[in-house]
């Protein structure tokens, strides 16, 4: 075989492999490792950057997959930057304050800039929270801050707002009390409210990543369900009586979670307190999917509610 030749075959290998290779940071937390299973269900090559105190045993149940590991000081460019050489997406499923949603997922895009990645997925899986006002919810604010951070960066990035995990459903939130036998809300019944699985955001996320072509903002949601609906679907999966319960108007959500912060000013060391937690409250009540991005992919199975109660 002539040298010419060998040169363009080992040319198209390594286009197909950058095409195929995906860096995740993050992927020893929850969402994060449903993400790089989620990849190498499709095929993908995946690299997981870790630090050095990351959990033994998960690091080991991803090498377990075929995940190569590498071990790096995210606040050192150097190591970073070479861990993202000849990768065509970064996706970041990392969770955390200022310190780790702005100071570190910027130095983790400055990193993967240098090395020449095409594409980077932020860590904003969350409610649509372009549209929430700034003070309104401190975990969305800083959100915000960094996707205009990243917006003036030479790289094209893809927000994924999948609403709320519906998963919470399961384990207690104040809308949804299976211990009471409850529902509630505020302001209005028939809001509908995005509801996806982190199963099903793990699956758009990773054909996400392997998508050249994605826009700036994807919103998707397993399902979208109003407190008045939802009565009605768990009262028939379970089947069990359901109280409807009206807490209060949104003016006064907003009220309390204003008098909550000021009062525990602790909380902002803490990425769930309480009143972080009316916040989100005030943010499904507050906006939603108005159109829904759910088909770009068609292989990815949408968990729907009654699938969903019927897994408790």
């Amino acid at each position: 075989m002539r040298a010419g030749s060998l040169n363009r075959i080992v040319f198209k290998y390594k286009k197909k492999l950058m095409e195929n290779t995906i860096l995740i940071a993050g992927a020893t937390g929850n969402l994060g490792g449903r993400i790089v299973r989620e990849l190498i269900r499709r095929g993908a090559t995946v690299r997981a950057l870790v630090r050095a105190n990351s959990d033994d045993n998960k690091v080991a149940q991803l090498k377990q997959q075929g995940v190569e590991i590498i071990e790096a000081d995210l606040r050192n460019k150097g190591q970073v930057t070479k861990a993202c050489e000849g990768v065509a997406c970064v996706i970041s499923s990392l969770q955390g304050l200022g310190d780790v949603l702005i100071d570190t997922q910027s130095a983790l895009l400055e990193a993967a800039i240098a090395a020449g990645v095409p594409r980077f997925i932020p860590s904003d899986f969350a409610t649509d929270f372009t549209r929430i006002p700034d003070g309104e919810n401190r975990n969305f604010d800083l959100r915000r801050a960094f996707m205009k951070h990243i917006d003036q960066q030479p790289i094209a990035a893809t927000s994924i707002l999948n609403g709320a995990f519906a998963d919470m459903l399961l384990y207690g939130l104040p809308l949804f009390d299976t211990r009471k036998k409850q529902v509630s809300y505020w302001e209005n019944p028939d809001w509908p409210i995005d509801f996806t699985t982190m199963d099903d955001t793990a699956a758009y996320t990773a054909a996400a990543a392997l998508d050249s072509s994605t826009p700036r903002i994807l919103r998707i949601a397993s399902f979208q369900i109003s407190p008045n609906e939802l009565v009605a679907v768990s009262e028939d999966v379970m089947p069990e009586k359901f109280d409807l319960v009206r807490l209060g108007s949104l003016q006064e959500l907003a009220a309390y979670n204003q008098r909550e912060r000021a009062a525990h000013p602790e909380g902002e060391g803490e990425i769930y307190p309480r009143w972080q937690q009316g916040q989100y409250m005030q943010s499904m009540f507050s906006v939603h999917n108005e159109s829904l991005d759910n088909d770009r992919y068609p292989d990815v199975h949408w968990t729907g509610i009654r699938e969903l109660l019927s897994s408790r």
